[in-house]
């Protein structure tokens, strides 16, 4: 029998390597940046969302600034996250487009420490694999899934997983650990899931 966690190491190297083979000279901000208008009239216009994460892109993540940028540019607090010690979930501290940024774990830039702390309301999400459930496969932290479900417990929120259409699979290997995605944000579309109605299916 194969364990949820052997299940997601594999799926995680193939997810690597198709997200990889779509990424080379790809460029899908602008895309996003159109596709994201059809979250913004599905939900009313985001009127009760005040700030907004996003992450800087590594590899062959999509590339999901200009978004950010966008977002901040009608008059959103712009947040980038902070990796903590392993286990605890993420901090996120306010970003603005020229300020200075530290080297963190894995050589992601981040937020220097005197930047104010921010709690955002909408969180854009990197992702190796998704399905249409709201399934998400992540690097193996669980950093995004403790912070969605922290955040999930105190407030209202709205995670969006950003990737290329190419990183679609059929189901996600989940377990009660793992926190959904409430949508998923590609270069072709905008999928709202259903969390609530998700089943989360253990590796047979």
């Amino acid at each position: 029998m194969t364990s949820l966690s052997e299940e997601k190491k594999r799926l995680r190297r193939t997810a690597t390597a198709r997200r990889d083979a779509v990424a080379l000279g790809n460029d899908i901000g602008a895309a996003l940046c159109a596709r994201f208008d059809d979250i913004d009239r599905a939900t009313d216009g985001l009127g009760w969302v005040a700030s907004v994460s996003g992450f800087w892109p590594i590899g062959g993540e999509a590339n999901v600034m200009p978004l950010l940028r966008s977002l901040g540019d009608r008059g959103l607090d712009m947040a980038l996250p902070v990796v903590p010690k392993r286990g605890e979930p993420l901090l996120f501290r306010r970003w603005r487009t020229d300020d200075p940024m530290d080297s963190g774990p894995f050589g992601i830039a981040e937020p220097q420490a005197a930047a104010p702390a921010v709690e955002p309301d909408l969180l854009l999400v990197p992702l190796l694999a998704f399905d249409h459930a709201g399934g998400r496969l992540g690097y193996g932290g669980g950093y995004y899934d403790r912070t969605l479900t922290g955040l999930r417990a105190r407030k209202r929120i709205l995670a969006v997983g950003v990737a290329y259409a190419a990183q679609a699979c059929a189901t996600v290997p989940c377990g009660d650990n793992d926190a959904p995605l409430d949508w998923v944000l590609t270069e072709t579309a905008a999928i709202p899931v259903a969390p609530e109605t998700r089943q989360r299916q253990e590796p047979a």
